[in-house]
């Protein structure tokens, strides 16, 4: 998903009337019906419109994050939810592709034990992508520092805080990061997957100050799948996901099924 360019570049007070009406409304449906207990909400302009009159905020912010919350529901109902994949048919994709493309890229496993312990399909997925689609060019496809990034001079601006999933061509002053979000397997919603939506905007604006300093900005790119942590019980954090896409802290997001036909054209730019 590529963000909407009419909400790019909003102000700080659109951002927080969004997460506001958000906040004190809600993002899910509460209609008794059963086809809408797992929809995102449509929200009405009067709700919103007293919820900025409490903050007091202006009409045309008010019409501005109307307008945008309900693209959001929308897109994410009708769209996201129907890329997003399970750990069988992230496990059929894989078995393709690692039979078809043949890879020689690093291929790991998931953190979990026991019989929950396999191959993160959805990680080797994009390994095997990214390593078919550069034709040969070096990738970090199992970085194990973290991400530097120089200036003009050579002198150290920036050090991520965290290890990234993926970086092209390396880890030092890279021209494209990738993290990956997989939680197959999950039978309880727990504070990991808010722990990963956090992370993802941290890097975002360690990358936006990394920006100021050097001579071309650095992609972002976040990936992510399972329809039962992310859709079953993680809407809201889809929503957030979202929202930091349109604020700029990554320049896009791929959910599950979409890295298939998105991620080799994503790749294929880099050359």
């Amino acid at each position: 998903m590529q963000p909407n360019k009419n909400f790019c570049g909003e102000t700080p007070q659109f951002w927080a009337l969004v997460k506001f009406v958000s906040g004190q409304i809600g993002y899910s449906s509460r209609s008794s019906k059963k086809a809408d207990i797992r929809q995102l909400r449509a929200y009405q302009f009067d709700e919103v419109s007293d919820l900025a009159a409490a903050v007091n905020l202006d009409n045309r912010t008010t019409n501005r994050v109307y307008k945008y919350l309900n693209f959001r529901s929308k897109v994410l109902n009708n769209i996201v939810q129907h890329q997003l994949m399970n750990r069988e048919e992230a496990r059929k994709h894989f078995e393709r592709l690692n039979q078809t493309l043949k890879p020689k890229c690093y291929l790991p496993f998931n953190k979990q034990k026991g019989v929950k312990r396999h191959l993160a399909y959805f990680t080797c997925i994009v390994n095997i992508l990214t390593e078919s689609y550069l034709g040969g060019s070096k990738f970090e496809d199992n970085p194990g520092q973290l991400v530097t990034i120089s200036d003009r001079e050579g002198r150290l601006v920036e050090t991520l805080s965290r290890r990234i999933d993926g970086a092209y061509p390396s880890l030092r002053n890279p021209k494209t990061i990738w993290e990956i979000k997989e939680y197959y397997g999950t039978t309880t919603f727990g504070s990991r997957v808010a722990d990963g939506v956090y992370e993802t905007q941290l890097d975002g604006y360690e990358l936006k100050e990394a920006a100021k300093l050097i001579s071309h900005p650095i992609k972002h790119y976040l990936l992510v799948d399972d329809k039962y942590t992310w859709w079953e019980c993680g809407r809201s954090y889809l929503c957030r996901l979202v929202d930091i896409m349109h604020i700029g802290l990554v320049d896009e997001v791929i959910f599950g099924k979409e890295v298939l036909s998105r991620w080799p054209l994503i790749v294929k730019s880099w050359k």
